[in-house]
């Protein structure tokens, strides 16, 4: 099995166990029927209100200046690996609901469903996709003239793994570590907080 690959303690969809964030990237176009299907996956995220309060901005290595531009938006330990990747996009919310202006407090987490359908499909097409908060979300404002009640969120660098043996040490070692997850029982609760739920203390039987 590969190293990335999640050994996970119940089935899960392959997809889901296979999907994982390198920090390596290879020079290799995304072809744009792939990429416009990833977004199609987006737009049929759940949403609060059906709102879809996310929007993306988009570049590709093959306009340099485009993507120079969403570049210079991540923090500076980001640009130093996702400029290998061949997409970037940044994930920009809406902040309050279009039909009543009021508070949108699921704006961020619509962005994150719409971005998890996202990297579902971009890993059943053998795409990987790597997220970052870390980012300047003022200068994205100010480079795209991002209106007021909006604001970018995350990133994402889109595009195929590389060889790890071929990346820099520090690189090779983030992608060559092997994944970890909390188990169930410290995260799915009843009756109280950190109480565990009778079926986050279920183990599978390794024979089912």
């Amino acid at each position: 099995m590969n190293i990335k690959q999640a050994n996970t303690d119940h089935p899960i969809l392959k997809v889901i166990a296979e999907r994982w964030s390198p920090y390596g990237f290879t020079d290799r176009p995304v072809a744009e029927t792939d990429l416009v299907s990833l977004f199609e996956a987006a737009r049929w995220a759940a949403s609060s209100y059906n709102e879809q309060p996310w929007s993306y901005l988009v570049a590709t290595l093959d306009n340099p200046a485009e993507f120079q531009r969403l570049l210079s938006c991540l923090v500076e330990s980001n640009q130093a690996w996702a400029e290998a990747a061949p997409v970037l996009a940044l994930g920009v919310v809406s902040l309050r609901f279009a039909k009543n202006s009021q508070e949108n407090r699921a704006a961020v987490h619509d962005l994150g469903l719409a971005s998890g359908n996202l990297v579902t499909e971009a890993t059943s097409r053998g795409l990987s996709v790597h997220q970052m908060i870390g980012i300047l979300p003022d200068k994205a404002r100010e480079l795209y003239q991002i209106p007021e009640h909006y604001e970018a969120w995350t990133a994402l660098a889109i595009g195929y793994k590389a060889d790890p043996a071929k990346l820099p040490d520090i690189l090779k070692e983030r992608d060559l570590t092997f994944r970890q997850r909390k188990p169930l029982n410290e995260f799915v609760f009843t009756g109280q907080w950190k109480q565990p739920a009778r079926l986050a203390l279920k183990i599978s039987d390794p024979s089912d």
